[in-house]
């Protein structure tokens, strides 16, 4: 019997891609139509005027123009308020 462990490959030697999340462009920057303005995992911040969310929750322009964001609460359907960030384009 061997008074070792065998050698042999490690099992937790994986490490998965980064994404590359976050915000890609920034307040008061300007954006044209079908460019990418957050990418996220859920929905932190959320579509305001000119933008829309994508299947992935990634935010994208709409038109023309620049970039704007906002602090707002929002009430959940349970009545509990959340901090969330509208992104806008004008």
């Amino acid at each position: 019997m061997a008074h070792t462990k065998s050698v042999g490959a490690a099992h937790n030697a994986r490490e998965s891609e980064s994404k590359r999340l976050g915000i890609k462009k920034a307040n008061g920057e300007v954006i044209s139509v079908g460019q990418i303005i957050v990418r996220q995992r859920g929905t932190k911040y959320v579509p305001g005027l000119n933008v829309r969310r994508a299947d992935d929750d990634t935010l994208f322009a709409l038109k023309n123009g620049k970039v704007a964001y906002k602090s707002s609460k929002k009430i959940r359907f349970d009545g509990s308020r959340r901090y969330i960030t509208v992104v806008s384009v004008r």
